[in-house]
C-alpha cells in the first residue's frame, strides 16, 4: 500500500500540467510512475516482475513522445517522430500483457472491425503524405492489439482490470487526438490530456496490486 500512496505524486504532476500547461510536469506524469515502479520492483524482492521493466521503458518512450508532439511548431517531423516514440510504447505495454497473459483474438477481431474501417473511411483520405499515412497505420494496429492482449491477461481481476482500463484510456486518447488532428474535430479536445495522465496512473495501479509472491525454494534434502 505505501507504493500506491506515492501515485499521488504523479497525479499532482497531471494537475500542474493540466493548469500549467508547462512540459515538465506533463514528463512528470510517466517519468514519476516509472521511478515509482522501479522503486516497487527493488523493494518488493517477492513480487514476480515479468515485463515490469517493458512497461517502465513503454513510460520512458511516452516521455520521449511527449517531448516530441509538445515542441512540434517549426519541426517538420517531430510528429512522427513523437508517433514512433508511443508506438514502442505500445510495445512494451504489449509485452506485459503477453508476458502475462495471451492475445484475446475476438477482442483484437472486434477491434480491428472498429478501427480499421475508420482508418480507410476517415483518416486515410484526410492524410496526403504517405509517411505519415503508413505511420498512423502501424500505430492504430499496434494499439488494438495491445488492447486485446491487456484483455487476454491472466490476472486477479482488479489487477486485470485497471491495466485494460488503462491502455483502453490511452487508446481513446489518441483516438480523439486523430479527431483533432485529420478530421479537424476538436469538440473532445479537453479529454486528450486528463485520460492520458489517467492511463499513467491506471497502468501503474494495476502492477503495484499484484500481491503474487515467488514460491520460496524448498532447501535442499
Amino acid at each position: 500500500m505505501k507504493y500506491l500512496a506515492l501515485l499521488g505524486l504523479p497525479l499532482l504532476s497531471a494537475g500542474l500540467a493540466l493548469l500549467t500547461g508547462r512540459l515538465p510536469f506533463k514528463l512528470g506524469v510517466p517519468g514519476i510512475c516509472a521511478l515509482i515502479l522501479v522503486a516497487f520492483l527493488r523493494g518488493s524482492p517477492r513480487i514476480e516482475r515479468p515485463g515490469v521493466w517493458a512497461v517502465i521503458a513503454a513510460f520512458g518512450m511516452s516521455m520521449v513522445g511527449d517531448f516530441f508532439l509538445s515542441n512540434r511548431p517549426g519541426h517538420a517531423h517531430y510528429f512522427e517522430a513523437g508517433i514512433a516514440a508511443f508506438f514502442l510504447a505500445h510495445l512494451g505495454y504489449l509485452r506485459y500483457a503477453l508476458l502475462n497473459g495471451a492475445l484475446n483474438r475476438l477482442a483484437l477481431a472486434v477491434l480491428l472491425a472498429g478501427f480499421v474501417p475508420y482508418f480507410g473511411l476517415a483518416l486515410a483520405p484526410a492524410i496526403s503524405d504517405r509517411g505519415l499515412w503508413v505511420a498512423v497505420l502501424l500505430y492504430l494496429l499496434i494499439s488494438c492489439v495491445g488492447l486485446a492482449a491487456a484483455l487476454g491477461l491472466k490476472q486477479p481481476a482488479r489487477v486485470k482490470g485497471f491495466y485494460v482500463v488503462g491502455i483502453g484510456l490511452v487508446v481513446f486518447s489518441d483516438t480523439i487526438i486523430s479527431f483533432n488532428e485529420f478530421l479537424r474535430y476538436r469538440g473532445l479536445n479537453g479529454w486528450i490530456l486528463p485520460t492520458y495522465y489517467l492511463a499513467h496512473l491506471a497502468i501503474t495501479s494495476s502492477i503495484l496490486l499484484r500481491s503474487n509472491p515467488c514460491p520460496a525454494r524448498e532447501a535442499p534434502a
